[in-house]
């Protein structure tokens, strides 16, 4: 006979694994601690949380909001006036309490960021051994660029990729699914492309199912509906509490993509940035608004096609939302590089899929975007007031689309792991065509 086996754990592992939570939190910690050092060492600007508290300052008094110029560089508020009255708590504290408040928030946003994108990628609830990981990836994801420099302007990206993927985390059948999509939209304007990806999801979708006898339900459509109905509560609240500046910034603002910031700015990863730098000229010829058009459809489309494919594509809901993210940051007029927060559930995207298809080119491309994201590339260029990235030498304009052309990659990875995915059968499946 063979000697009994017990299943259960050695006491060593058992105490490994309790303390696994407890040595991630003060890695974390630890890390936190070195990144707000350095970060004040460097003179920490916050100059966005001015703009920001001088919104909520106008907001509070009856200013004009959109005629602000705040900080020595005069910038101007760009985001619909729904986010001045979300500011106006900023201007009940002191400068420096509210400083304080602002970046520990942000760091509390990054572990939210990363416990949010592992359920996206992963899909389960995790173990009492997995517990401590959102901790490690906060820990690690508080140096990559996008990251610490949301910190480091006290930006506002960081809450805004939160809501996106609580929301899109959430049960299909949740009555609150869909609303923090439109609050986001109602911040800023680019998250409303998760409720197009969701509007167009759910048509085609309820287009398909009739031909097949499937049951009328639409999750899809359900979340788009109820993300339009809380966009639209924040454009009439809005109206409705600020009606002089919703009218300014519905009919004028809104269409003044230069009022964010020069185009050929080196931090500008958007697809306008690179064809400026690229023509030499910040002033782009017309043509660039239909292609941008082109690569909205584009990458919608391979987002829809990546939402759609449901079981036939591993980690469907996840490829759906990063190339949605991307699309977003591509085709606005300008994505600063710290708008690129969505590198942290892009990475652990690819390496989730590198540790299911134990392949070397996927690691290799897993490791390729963490590099990039903490690489700092767009800030090693030249730039200052004469606008040098007018001018940038050929291999410096690939440093300086570095982010864009990452964006463009995983859409054609997307694309083809759906259309793939399009072609295989699934046992079982009545909506295949």
């Amino acid at each position: 006979m063979f000697p009994a086996v017990s299943n259960q754990p050695e006491p060593r592992a058992v105490g490994v694994r309790a303390a696994a939570p407890l040595l991630a939190g003060a890695a974390c910690a630890l890390s936190f601690t070195l990144c707000l050092l350095a970060q004040v060492a460097l003179d920490i600007p916050l100059g966005d949380l001015d703009v920001y508290r001088a919104e909520g300052w106008a907001a509070r008094t009856g200013a004009e909001i959109y005629d602000l110029a705040v900080t020595a560089h005069e910038l101007p508020a760009t985001y619909p006036p729904f986010a001045a009255l979300l500011f106006v708590p900023l201007t009940l504290l002191s400068v420096d309490a509210i400083r304080v408040a602002v970046c520990l928030l942000n760091l509390g946003l990054v572990i939210a960021l990363a416990h949010l994108s592992l359920r996206l990628v992963g899909g389960h609830r995790p173990t009492a051994w997995e517990r401590g990981t959102p901790l490690v990836v906060a820990a690690l994801a508080v140096w990559c660029e996008p990251i610490w420099a949301t910190i480091r302007y006290g930006q506002i990206n960081l809450l805004l990729v939160v809501l996106l993927l609580w929301d899109l985390t959430r049960r299909p059948d949740h009555r609150w699914a869909g609303v923090a999509t439109g609050v986001a939209a109602g911040i800023k304007l680019t998250p409303g492309l998760f409720a197009v990806l969701l509007t167009v999801a759910g048509a085609l979708l309820a287009a398909r199912r009739p031909r097949h006898g499937e049951h009328a339900d639409n999750p899809h459509l359900r979340r788009a509906t109820r993300a339009w109905a809380a966009f639209a509560g924040t454009v009439a609240l809005a109206a409705l509490v600020l009606p002089r500046d919703s009218w300014r910034y519905w009919t004028d603002i809104v269409l003044a993509g230069d009022r964010v910031g020069p185009a050929e700015a080196s931090a500008n990863q958007s697809l306008r940035g690179v064809l400026a730098r690229a023509l030499h000229t910040g002033d782009l010829p017309d043509w660039w608004l239909p292609v941008a058009v082109l690569v909205c459809i584009a990458g919608l489309a391979v987002a829809v096609a990546a939402l759609l494919a449901d079981e036939r594509l591993p980690h469907a809901p996840a490829w759906a939302a990063t190339s949605c993210a991307v699309t977003a940051l591509l085709v606005s007029p300008v994505s600063w590089s710290h708008h690129w927060v969505w590198a942290i559930p892009i990475v652990l995207l690819l390496f989730t899929e590198a540790e299911r298809r134990e392949n070397r080119a996927w690691r290799t491309g897993a490791w390729g975007a963490a590099l990039l994201s903490c690489s700092y590339a767009s800030w090693l260029l030249p730039h200052d007031e004469t606008r040098p990235e007018l001018n940038l030498p050929a291999a410096q304009q690939l440093v300086a689309a570095a982010y864009p052309l990452a964006g463009a990659a995983l859409l054609a990875t997307t694309g083809a792991l759906a259309l793939r995915a399009w072609r295989a059968k699934v046992p079982g499946d009545r909506c295949r065509s």
